[in-house]
């Protein structure tokens, strides 16, 4: 097996980290998979190398809202070390990677015995609802440029290179906003010198520029 690049599990004792990987298999994360739904009983946690995944919080008859990123900063399904059954968001992957997939079982075991995974767990889920609590307020008072700049910084981090795909309809998804409204406030973005945007392949071209134009929520969301 090749090195795990998740942070999580880099950060574990040796002992820790070989238990857990001899449980798991490296699987592909697909553009637009679905891993799993709402309310859906949780098989599987991902432990995140490349790539990234939105929580899509369902909005009526709406596709959904995308209120956090999970990349390899963290773990998805980590509702299950605080003994939660069923996924609270729908998992999408909006930018295809690798991730180290573990069942449930095998996981619930893992913890057990890992008291640095738990600790690791507990501060990545704080993380996560400073991230959480933040987007809520993001939607309510901030406009949609500094919001796709903030969203762009956070899909950056999880990226882990310069250029990655995001598509129109991801970050309609990310937002909440209608497709003109991105094409918009990308425009505007790519004008200033801070991205190159086409045909859904994104480049960071100014890190600075585009941290200056960010909302200040961005803060509570780096990983």
């Amino acid at each position: 097996m090749s090195e795990p690049e998740n942070r999580l599990i880099d950060q574990l004792p040796r002992q820790d980290r070989a238990r857990l990987l001899r449980k798991a298999e490296h699987v592909p994360l697909l553009a637009a998979q679905v891993l799993h739904e709402r309310a859906e009983a949780i098989r599987h946690v991902y432990f995140v190398n490349t790539g990234f995944v939105a929580l899509l919080e369902q909005i009526d008859d709406q596709t959904g809202l995308a209120v956090a990123l999970v990349g390899s900063e963290g773990m998805l399904g980590v509702q299950l070390a605080l003994g939660v059954l069923a996924a609270p968001q729908r998992a999408l992957v909006q930018s295809p990677g690798m991730a180290w997939r573990v069942g449930r079982v095998d996981f619930r075991d893992v913890l057990d015995h890992s008291a640095a995974l738990r600790g690791g767990l507990q501060l990545y889920i704080a993380r996560l609802m400073m991230q959480l609590a933040s987007t809520a307020g993001c939607l309510h008072v901030h406009q949609i440029g500094p919001r796709l700049a903030r969203w762009l910084l956070m899909c950056h981090d999880r990226a882990d290179a310069d250029h990655f795909h995001v598509t129109h309809e991801a970050l309609a998804l990310l937002l909440g906003a209608r497709r003109v409204g991105i094409t918009v406030a990308a425009g505007r973005l790519q004008r200033q010198g801070l991205i190159h945007y086409h045909r859904g392949d994104l480049q960071v071209l100014d890190r600075a520029g585009l941290e200056a134009a960010a909302c200040a929520c961005y803060e509570a969301d780096r990983p």
